[in-house]
């Protein structure tokens, strides 16, 4: 089954994400503490079909991984670096390679940094402020690699 972002075990998994115990999820939605756990377990399960399948299509050898927070570490084959693949609520399946650029002179420099600063929101680290999206990303997967 594949990962569907707008589905309720989804929104069971973010609320878990951000820290919310499965007790409180449950009471939100007025269902039972199995009924939860069993859409976790589920939801859990196509995260790291997810993660693995996005890994194995960019040629990434898995590092780790935790389907709770959804996060991938691994290695670029091709690229020779270290490489992230992540689900962010807000847009989806992310593959984040390590790097350094001339990120002032590149075109997506608004996009990595806003793809950076929300899933560091979501996941409740907070991040040095920065206009370097490469500093970004090294210090929010540096903390994520902590976490998990």
């Amino acid at each position: 089954m594949p990962l569907s972002l707008d589905d309720r075990q989804f929104a069971f998994w973010k609320l878990r994400r951000s820290g919310l115990a499965n007790i409180h999820i449950a009471d939100r939605f007025s269902i039972s503490r199995q009924a939860v756990s069993k859409a976790l377990l589920a939801m859990d399960r196509k995260v790291e079909e997810t993660l693995v399948e996005m890994a194995h299509a960019n040629q990434i050898e898995v590092e780790r991984l935790n389907a709770e927070k959804g996060v991938l570490f691994g290695r670029s084959v091709p690229f020779d670096t270290a490489a992230i693949v992540f689900i962010s609520a807000d847009r989806g399946v992310q593959v984040w390679y390590e790097h350094e650029g001339d990120c002032g002179a590149c075109r997506r420099y608004t996009q990595c940094i806003e793809l950076l600063w929300n899933y560091a929101d979501e996941l409740g680290i907070t991040l040095t402020k920065t206009d370097d999206p490469t500093r970004m990303a090294d210090e929010l997967f540096a903390k994520l690699r902590e976490m998990v």
